[in-house]
């Protein structure tokens, strides 16, 4: 009788003992689907970005968080007015966030506080700027190379962006001479790291 009990027992606990591996590797199953998803998400799906600067106010402010979609340009070209995460031509290991405004092929010229494109009489209507553009607003012409994109911030009196980028491309050293600066002024497709969709911090809102 007491060998029998001893029996049960054992059977009881080698019982638990198997419940017990099992609930542990649904646990460790679980973790692992949960990091695969992540990592799938975030490396080919998804950009989480938080905004360090206020070169794109008011359409994005300091600190916001918002999210990208890396997938957007696979199948299609990016489009004026297009928000987009980037890296920085001169450093890239930098991302920056900004806004298309000049496409392949085309010339962007910048006078007294307006955008034209391919010498058009009448200028970009940008009803995203922050304020009156009044810094660095005039006498500026880029002929973008095929394959790139001009782009600036909302924050025009405010925003490093690709009106000065061969100059910080000179005086960073990258580059020797104006002449070599000058394609440090266009962002390459190859280097968009996604389209900005939604802000979702510090408020939520459809980027446009």
């Amino acid at each position: 009788m007491q060998k029998e009990r001893q029996t049960e027992r054992r059977k009881m606990e080698d019982e638990k003992r198997r419940t017990a591996r099992k609930e542990v590797f649904s646990w460790v199953r679980m973790f692992a689907i949960v990091i695969i998803v992540v990592f799938v998400l975030t490396q080919f799906i998804i950009i989480n970005a938080k905004v360090p600067s206020g070169s794109m106010e008011n359409t994005i402010m300091t600190h916001d968080r918002l999210i990208g979609f890396r997938f957007a340009y696979w199948f299609d070209e990016p489009q004026r007015g297009d928000i987009i995460l980037f890296e920085y031509p001169v450093d890239e290991k930098q991302i920056y966030i900004k806004r298309v405004i000049g496409l392949p092929g085309e010339t962007v010229e910048i006078r007294d506080g307006h955008v034209y494109i391919d010498g058009s009489d009448e200028p970009l209507q940008e009803d995203y700027l922050k304020e009156e553009w009044t810094w660095e607003n005039d006498g500026y012409t880029f002929v973008v190379p095929e394959g790139c994109y001009f782009v600036m911030g909302d924050n025009r009196n405010d925003s490093l962006d690709g009106r000065l980028w061969a100059g910080e491309a000179l005086k960073s050293g990258v580059a020797s001479t104006p002449e070599e600066a000058e394609q440090y002024s266009y962002v390459r497709k190859d280097k968009i790291k996604g389209k900005a969709i939604f802000k979702y911090f510090s408020k939520f809102a459809i980027l446009k």
